[in-house]
């Protein structure tokens, strides 16, 4: 079942470059991109339905995984927020023999939400409260996770954002 896939999640915070980098990946690798909002705009659905973007999410993986089985790339561009959530695509990913990267994005509070109101994509707007809150629930992967990757196939790759 040696699929020779390559799943790659790209992981952070809103306005921390995710799309950036998710885009350029899908360019340079050939890859099919995932996003909740991508889909969750082209439906009209309010992007901070977290019901729906749980729905539109675990229909993404469906999708994701036939891809892999397959042996094609596929970037996962949702956050990926919690470690759990990164381990479950991982482990799923390796089932299939797929490699499994992991990009994370890093800014400052100050710089996300900079970026953010200056896109203007978000309606309603995200507030600073909830941006700030945000980042006090958001797991950052450590070393010893990012250990748990394959190497990125674009290691040259910087924090577009």
């Amino acid at each position: 079942m040696q699929s020779s896939g390559r799943l790659i999640l790209v992981c952070g915070l809103p306005g921390s470059g995710k799309t950036t980098l998710a885009e350029a990946l899908e360019g340079r690798l050939q890859a099919i991109r995932f996003s909740p909002d991508d889909w969750m705009d082209a439906l009209s659905i309010n992007l901070h339905r977290e019901d729906m973007r749980a729905k539109v999410e675990a229909l993404q993986w469906e999708l994701a995984q036939q891809l892999l089985a397959q042996g094609l790339t596929v970037i996962i561009e949702w956050g990926t927020w919690a470690r759990s959530e990164r381990d479950a695509l991982r482990l799923g990913a390796r089932a299939l023999g797929a490699a499994v990267e992991l990009h994370y994005l890093n800014a400052p509070s100050d710089v996300l939400l900079e970026r953010l109101e200056r896109r203007g994509r978000e309606n309603p707007p995200i507030e600073r409260d909830a941006l700030f809150e945000w980042v006090e629930i958001f797991q950052a992967p450590t070393n010893a996770e990012m250990a748990l990757f394959d190497e990125p196939l674009m290691a040259d790759f910087s924090n577009p954002g």
